[in-house]
């Protein structure tokens, strides 16, 4: 990760409170809890959350009997989600790392969870970031991404908004896209700020055996 970013992310949750961030939220996001609860992905994994923040996903999903890993960039989002793990009894690991660079073994991991990471990466980066999230999932494992949509206008949010058609252009190859869900700002599906509401999307993906085959 570029040492900006790096140095931007650290400074977020230095200056501020990670309960006072405006995409922080004390629930878990509904895509997750919903591809536990129809059996989308079973425990106990390995799984790793990337972009885990204070660790709210993580910890729920710890919960319900996943060996849960979560990363992320911020030294201070992982001291909070560290402390909550400890103050809940909560068995989860939490180390600070670099999506595009992420510190695990080829395969370690049959789920891969991320709500809210990819969206803020700058578009020339994002390759590397799907690389690494394939090199870290095993053939067959799933992964579960969930980021705020190119329908969402308000000024708020992140820069880097993403159509469905954005994703397949970047994981189709590697990935197959076994389900995908629209949550517009007037339902529940929509991404919970403090700000407000926003459009998002959420998908399922199957990581490939072999690349996905040349067009015919």
């Amino acid at each position: 990760m570029p040492s900006e970013l790096r140095k931007a992310w650290a400074e977020t949750y230095a200056k501020t409170p990670y309960r006072d961030l405006p995409w922080f939220s004390e629930k878990p996001f509904p895509s997750i809890v919903r591809a536990v609860k129809e059996r989308q992905i079973v425990p106990p994994g390995p799984l790793l959350d990337v972009g885990c923040g204070a660790g709210t996903n993580a910890l729920w999903l710890a919960r319900q009997g996943f060996r849960v890993t979560g990363v992320d960039i911020s030294p201070g989002a992982i001291a909070g989600a560290q402390r909550r793990a400890e103050s809940g009894r909560v068995a989860a690991e939490f180390r600070v790392g670099d999506a595009l660079n992420l510190p695990f073994a080829r395969g370690r991991f049959r789920v891969v969870t991320d709500v809210g990471c990819f969206h803020t990466l700058p578009v020339n980066l994002r390759p590397g970031y799907v690389r690494e999230v394939r090199r870290v999932l095993r053939p067959g494992g799933t992964y579960i991404p969930a980021w705020i949509a190119r329908e969402a206008t308000q000024k708020f949010g992140p820069p880097h908004r993403l159509s469905l058609g954005d994703m397949t252009v970047y994981f189709e190859r590697d990935f197959i896209f076994a389900q995908t869900e629209y949550g517009p700002a007037s339902t529940d599906g929509a991404w919970k700020t403090r700000r407000g509401l926003l459009p998002s999307y959420s998908a399922r993906l199957l990581r490939r055996s072999s690349p996905q085959p040349r067009p015919r």
